[in-house]
């Protein structure tokens, strides 16, 4: 069963794009969706529970869906960007809300630590490295089932859409992070990050 929320998204994608009878569109996304969920593919890749593979296949989905208007890759990757632009509104208030805080950096140093632990217990995740200091995270990965997923359907490049998520975020913690992106696996071989601490002047 397809969740209304993805077929809202979708809905919205067609119509704000003006991509044809967005009714017959959702249609042919939803049989879409429901065949890959029922796939083998789906139930190798939905092991990992630091993932929502439901919702990745989904934007999967879309993409495909979105290939047969003719739309490039740039074109697709705006395009679900903005569709899903209303569903991070809520989480960009409460980033907006933390980049206030003092101890900023500190959460996202955390968040970083946690993420690292729950990618590596569960294998979505392969790091060359992962180091820490008082002031900077700094890693480097090889190999995300993201990108394998993407890449499964032969769309590898509009995995972009999930690279972007860091970048975006840190794009509301300003104040006291530097967030500096060297590479990601949608264009290259690595994944290559810092999260720097900026001390303020006194």
């Amino acid at each position: 069963m397809v969740k209304k929320e993805y077929i809202k998204v979708y809905k919205k994608i067609l119509t704000d794009n003006h991509l044809g009878d967005a009714l017959a569109g959702v249609e042919a996304f939803v049989r879409r969706l429901e065949e890959m969920y029922a796939s083998e593919k789906y139930k190798e890749h939905n092991i990992y529970p630091s993932m929502n593979v439901e919702s990745i296949y989904a934007v999967i989905a879309m993409c495909l869906e979105l290939k047969h208007f003719g739309l490039s890759d740039k074109e697709i990757i705006d395009a679900v960007d903005r569709g899903f632009k209303s569903k991070r509104a809520a989480f960009k208030k409460l980033l907006n809300c933390i980049d206030l805080l003092p101890c900023c950096y500190s959460i996202a140093r955390k968040w970083n630590i946690n993420d690292h632990a729950k990618r590596v217990e569960d294998g979505s995740i392969d790091y060359d490295y992962f180091n820490l200091s008082d002031d900077k995270v700094e890693y480097s990965l090889s190999g995300c089932r993201y990108i394998d997923m993407f890449e499964t359907y032969g769309i590898r490049p509009l995995c972009k859409i999930y690279c972007m998520t860091d970048e975006m975020a840190y794009a509301s913690l300003t104040r006291h992070v530097k967030f500096i992106r060297h590479s990601d696996m949608s264009d290259s071989d690595v994944c290559h990050d810092e999260v720097i601490r900026k001390r303020r002047s006194k």
